[in-house]
């Protein structure tokens, strides 16, 4: 009886998460979040904790040819599927961030040859209410569609400028100030850790720099908008973030930095980071420019096999209007180029991407269409063999 007891409280308490009408919150990996899911404290209130889902499931396909459109490869699958716990112990002061992944593609498993369950495990220390620091493995503080949870994106997937050229998650010391210049805020983070993302047994000597600033001229942006695609709180007044980012990580031993394959060789790895961010009445605009100079990408083993760091830089930019009807229609326009040391092992790449999402409980649970067009080589013609259609249907749920 305890059991059905328990289980039947469950259902009751998701079904109202997931139907009752509650003030919006934007997820962020940055910070421990509070959010009114399924929570649990100490009669003494010092120890908290709160529990959150979100899958993603999705069917997609790309085409064989610009002009033929017959089906290459099927993407039909969990994409994520995460439990995250978020709280405080001995206070408000100590917190703490923990989240799983149980998808195969969301451990990065075929990069690493292992099973990353573990994204974020990390502890925060509030000084004051604006400054903070953070302990652990989380999201550094780089690009602003990368440290966007994958949970506020307004198209299925992340960017490819995002997917060559972004710094991850990593191991180390973080900090964070916020503050105000009259009515406008500044952000300064920063942080020095391991360089190897999440995938590592052991530490080599070579450690990552990462710094950033965030200007905010108009003010916050509503329930930290500033970190979610799309204006789905339809900003009364118009509010932009515009920010700049760079990262110097030594001695990597990874195709990506904290991403990728292994290399033969390690390598320095400088990344500057762009970003801005814009909102007013239904509108967004998101647009980042990422650039990477790696000191020598091409590595090679004993018997002449090849390992390259990816070096070159991408310009993104996303547009949207959100109607009344919380029905989204976006559109996406990316660029990536390698450098030259690399013209022969990686072309030019062009997507156009057109975005239709309906949100049913904001961010927390909604449908996306995305239908997108893909160029090689800057040859934009339905008859170049390198260009091809695709197009994915995704569905997430969370609470």
């Amino acid at each position: 009886m305890r059991s059905k007891y328990f289980l039947s409280s469950i259902l009751i308490v998701f079904t109202c998460v997931l139907y009752k009408p509650v003030a919006a919150q934007t997820e962020v990996d940055e910070r421990s979040m509070q959010f009114k899911g399924l929570k649990f404290s100490s009669k003494d209130s010092l120890f908290f904790i709160n529990f959150r889902f979100r899958m993603q499931n999705r069917m997609g396909f790309t085409t064989e040819s610009a002009d033929n459109l017959g089906i290459s490869e099927w993407d039909a699958r969990v994409r994520r599927l995460r439990l995250r716990g978020d709280g405080y112990i001995l206070g408000e002061k100590l917190a703490y961030s923990v989240q799983l992944s149980f998808s195969r593609g969301d451990q990065d498993a075929d990069n690493t040859g292992v099973a990353n369950i573990v994204r974020d495990a990390v502890i925060f220390y509030h000084f004051t209410d604006n400054f903070y620091v953070a302990f652990g493995q989380n999201k550094l503080p780089g690009n602003r569609q990368r440290v966007n949870s994958s949970g506020q994106l307004q198209f299925a997937e992340r960017s490819i400028v995002n997917g060559a050229l972004t710094i991850d998650r990593d191991f180390g010391l973080k900090a964070y100030y916020t503050n105000k210049l009259g009515n406008a805020v500044y952000q300064l983070k920063g942080a020095i850790s391991t360089g190897e993302g999440r995938s590592v047994n052991t530490t080599d000597k070579g450690l990552a720099y990462t710094g950033r600033v965030e200007f905010l001229p108009f003010g916050s942006f509503t329930n930290d908008g500033d970190y979610s695609e799309g204006d789905l709180e339809r900003e009364q007044k118009p509010k932009l973030s515009i920010a700049g980012g760079y990262s110097y990580n030594k001695a990597t031993t990874n195709t990506g930095g904290q991403l990728g394959k292994d290399l033969f060789a390690p390598v320095d790895m400088k990344t500057l980071m762009l970003d801005a961010i814009f909102k007013y009445n239904g509108w967004a605009y998101a647009v980042e420019f990422i650039k990477r100079d790696v000191n020598n990408p091409l590595t090679y083993n004993t018997d002449g096999a090849l390992s390259y760091a990816y070096e070159g830089y991408g310009l993104n930019n996303q547009l949207s209007y959100i109607f009344k009807n919380n029905v989204e229609t976006a559109f996406r326009y990316s660029y990536l180029t390698p450098s030259n040391r690399l013209e022969n092992f990686e072309e030019t790449r062009e997507v156009y991407e057109l975005g239709l999402t309906k949100y049913l409980r904001a961010h927390k649970v909604k449908a996306q269409l995305n239908l997108s067009y893909n160029v090689g080589n800057q040859n934009h013609s339905l008859n170049y063999d390198k260009n091809y259609w695709g197009a994915m249907f995704q569905i997430e749920l969370g609470i």
